[in-house]
């Protein structure tokens, strides 16, 4: 369980401070987020749980959250950046969940756009949802889910899975992760106010993942394909060198392509 009054202390003079919304149970902490932020709730809002009945992966996928097992949370971001950055959000994101789980002693393999893995194995993901009118984000949920205490998965898995746990074989502190999840997420999200730092974010996803230069990969959603990565765009989209051209996918995920 978590130390809530140790959290408000750690993250004294953060945007989070005084934010922080714990549900022993809930449906979806993304879903929360959504409904607290049509009812007003502030910048910097943070929903966590220590289980989840519904909880949800990009696609609609189901994300298994068993209780007392991982780390859940969403956090509601109100930035008044312009929309071209907002494709930035889930990089920046893996950016600072890789830096969380580093702070515990694991490296972490960043799969485009919103899946985290050790080794080939899958530790976390990644769902950011937005709202968006004329002129800017309305506003942005970023819902991040990572296996830390789970010895035990489903056996359909599309990507097998792995827990902090398991690869560091010791008990890693969800508490201790919450806060180095948080304190480093503020700082990237802080970075989409700079141009230079932004312009410099595809290439730092680049050193924290192997799929992005020359992985041979099957493209799922709406641009279906497969080919070879060929990196990210400035917009941080992905290039997908096919047999009939390079295809810039904007939105969908990739798994390693079968090969005959």
């Amino acid at each position: 369980m978590y130390d809530l009054a140790a959290l408000e202390k750690e993250l004294a003079g953060t945007i989070f401070a005084g934010k922080l919304h714990f549900s022993s149970v809930t449906g979806s902490t993304n879903t929360d987020a959504l409904a607290a932020a049509r009812l007003g709730a502030p910048h910097g809002s943070v929903f966590f749980t220590d289980e989840q009945t519904a909880g949800r992966g990009r696609g609609d996928h189901r994300w298994r959250s068993v209780a007392g097992e991982g780390l859940y949370v969403s956090v509601l971001l109100r930035p008044d950046i312009v929309p071209a950055y907002l494709p930035m959000i889930p990089l920046v994101t893996g950016l600072a969940a890789a830096w969380a789980i580093g702070s515990a002693g694991l490296s972490v393999d960043i799969r485009w756009p919103n899946d985290l893995l050790i080794g080939d194995r899958k530790t976390g993901g990644i769902l950011v949802e937005s709202k968006t009118d004329a002129n800017a984000a309305a506003l942005v949920v970023i819902g991040i889910g990572i296996n830390v205490h789970q010895r035990e998965f489903e056996a359909d898995l599309s990507t097998s899975a792995t827990s902090l746990d398991i690869e560091s074989g010791r008990t890693i502190s969800r508490q201790a992760l919450l806060i180095a999840l948080l304190e480093s997420l503020q700082r990237e999200t802080w970075g989409l106010y700079d141009a230079a730092v932004v312009a410099a974010i595809p290439a730092r996803v680049a050193l924290e993942s192997t799929w992005l230069w020359n992985r041979q990969v099957e493209v799922h959603g709406p641009q279906s394909c497969v080919g070879i990565t060929a990196g990210l765009d400035g917009n941080g989209f992905l290039r997908v060198r096919t047999d009939h051209g390079i295809v810039t996918v904007q939105t969908g995920g990739i798994r390693a392509a079968e090969t005959e």
